[in-house]
């Protein structure tokens, strides 16, 4: 199965690519995808060097697959023309999580609901996941009403910039700022920025997100 990682050198690019070695996935070919910046980079898979391509030379290329982690507009400019190369689009990002037209997807909760024509599926955030996946067969059974929920999340999420930060703040480097606040032994009771209603954008995703689910 030929597989494209869009968003390769990133953070949880290297990470899909690990998962996809640690479950022996049938990769018969990668195509590891970044920006222009990146292109020409070699990254290694199940010890075979790859070279990272250009989206629209992706595109080209023609993969079975295409997982994206590149950031919301990414996948907005480019998942539709790997769809319309007839690819199937399985992407991290939010930018397709609440369009009515795209089915938000976990596999062992709702993967029936997909046909051949989903070019495009979406999956919900990293805490919606794990809290849908305990939380389904008991709401099967009772259908729950009300949640409440707390979550402790790793700066990781924010990216490379916010590991940077950390990283400074152990070196006592005074460097560029991902958060106003300090990072290292603090927790920063704000994961994302708050809407009109008083919730940030992280806790609504759950909401919403959870709700698409159902």
């Amino acid at each position: 199965m030929k597989i494209a990682v869009v968003g390769a050198t990133g953070m949880v690019g290297e990470v899909m690519l690990k998962v996809l070695a640690e479950r022996n996935f049938p990769v018969t070919e990668l195509i590891p995808v970044a920006s222009e910046r990146s292109v020409g980079k070699e990254i290694t898979f199940k010890g075979k060097n790859y070279k990272v391509v250009g989206m629209q030379t992706a595109v080209d290329m023609k993969a079975d697959i295409a997982l994206f982690s590149a950031g919301g507009q990414t996948s907005l400019d480019w998942a539709p023309k790997f769809a319309a190369a007839g690819t199937t689009v399985i992407d991290n990002s939010s930018a397709w999580r609440m369009d009515a037209t795209k089915k938000l997807v976990v596999p062992e909760i709702n993967a029936y609901e997909l046909t051949k024509e989903d070019k495009i599926i979406a999956n919900p955030n990293c805490s919606t996941i794990q809290m849908v996946l305990a939380l389904a067969p008991l709401h099967r059974k009772y259908n729950i009403k009300r949640i409440i929920v707390s979550t402790y999340q790793s700066i990781t999420g924010t990216g490379v910039k916010a590991v940077k930060q950390l990283e400074n703040e152990y070196a006592g480097i005074q460097g560029e700022m991902a958060y106003k606040y300090p990072i290292h032994r603090n927790a920063i009771p704000q994961c994302d920025s708050f809407e009109e209603n008083g919730y940030t954008k992280e806790e609504m995703k759950l909401v919403r997100n959870s709700e698409n689910l159902e």
